[in-house]
């Protein structure tokens, strides 16, 4: 079979050892006779795979045991509803960075429950920059602070935790999750969709510190409550087992590799090749101030718009796919997260410099 290289933006590329782990426990897990997919999401087997899947992920992120951790259905878009439903606790204010599309969405949720204000927002230059954090506008009696780490859209991803004293963070980590060390205690609240570097769509992931836990609105539906989930373990209702199982192999995977200390130093590796390829040509551009460019996804313009077309033909030819970029922007990108190897990298500028070397 051919080497095919996925680029997708999400749902994305997962390790190659994973895939194979699961392909050889499908009918048969560890000797249950039957597949994860078929198991009681209450039984002792499924228990054990939810329970080591956190064991993995604590470790991995060192997560203190005053933060609860949750595996939930509904994405980070459900999480743009409920972190103000959890977290307002009876205050009427939030603060919100605005740096691109999936911020703008949590923002427009958050409205419908609080008054939100902009603390800061790079609107002004097409969001190709985050503003720098001493000239936020933060309202200090709001209830907290949300972020979006890293805009899988435009390419932009904060290099550091915002410093905001006295201030509770709040941060959507949907597409650099698990991608670099993280101090979990400087945040109230974390959520990301698997999507990206953690596993399958359909699975979300939550870390909130437990004193923030028990002041839902009332009205809220008891879905939305994030106290009910942590009281349920997760199981509320009926998980996603399998793609819960598969979060699971991807922690294993993570640690195999040598954790978050290991894969981001591959994660920068990566995205320096690119990015150094693609300042150095005068074919290819990436409009994002060097400062922010996300690890993660790797937008680029070609100096010709006309031969967007034939890149995209020609580079699936090859193996090279999903590098369309978003609908909102256009251009190339790249997706590059953890689980695609530096072959892969390696694979995309070999192709980018043929491709110069004929149309350029």
């Amino acid at each position: 079979m051919k080497q095919i290289y996925n680029f997708s933006a999400g749902p994305s590329v997962l390790p190659k050892p994973v895939l194979l782990k699961a392909k050889e426990e499908l009918l048969d897990w560890h000797g249950s006779g039957v597949s994860v997919m078929e198991m009681s999401h209450r039984g002792k087997e499924f228990v054990s795979i939810a329970e080591k899947a956190e064991r993995d992920l604590r470790r991995l992120l060192s997560i203190p045991s005053n933060y609860r951790v949750i595996f939930l259905q509904g994405g980070a878009t459900s999480q743009f509803a409920m972190v103000p439903m959890n977290l307002l606790r009876g205050n009427a204010k939030a603060n919100y960075v605005h740096t691109g599309a999936w911020s703008e969405k949590a923002i427009n949720e958050a409205e419908k429950y609080c008054q939100v204000n902009i603390a800061a927002t790079s609107a002004a230059d097409g969001f190709k920059s985050i503003p720098d954090v001493n000239a936020w506008k933060v309202d200090y009696e709001a209830a907290y602070l949300h972020y979006t780490s890293n805009e899988t859209i435009g390419g932009v991803e904060f290099g550091a935790i915002p410093e905001i004293d006295e201030m509770l963070l709040v941060s959507d980590m949907s597409s650099n999750i698990l991608s670099r060390p993280l101090d979990v205690t400087q945040f109230g609240l974390i959520y990301a969709g698997a999507q990206k570097n953690m596993g399958p769509a359909g699975i979300t992931l939550v870390i909130v510190r437990e004193d923030l836990l028990g002041h839902c609105l009332p009205a809220a539906p008891s879905m939305y409550d994030l106290a009910a989930h942590v009281e349920s373990h997760s199981m509320l209702n009926t998980p996603p087992t399998f793609n819960w199982y598969l979060v699971g192999l991807v922690l294993e995977w993570l640690l195999e590799c040598g954790g978050v200390e290991a894969i981001a130093a591959s994660n920068q590796r990566k995205a320096n090749k690119l990015y150094g390829y693609i300042d150095e040509s005068d074919f290819y551009s990436n409009p994002v101030e060097p400062l922010v460019r996300s690890r993660m996804n790797v937008p680029f313009l070609l100096a010709d718009q006309s031969l967007e077309s034939k890149f995209l033909k020609e580079s699936a030819a090859e193996g090279l796919i999903a590098l369309k970029g978003h609908r909102s922007v256009g251009g190339m990108r790249a997706s590059i997260y953890n689980a695609m190897p530096e072959s892969g990298v390696d694979a995309l500028i070999s192709f980018m410099i043929g491709f110069e070397q004929r149309y350029g």
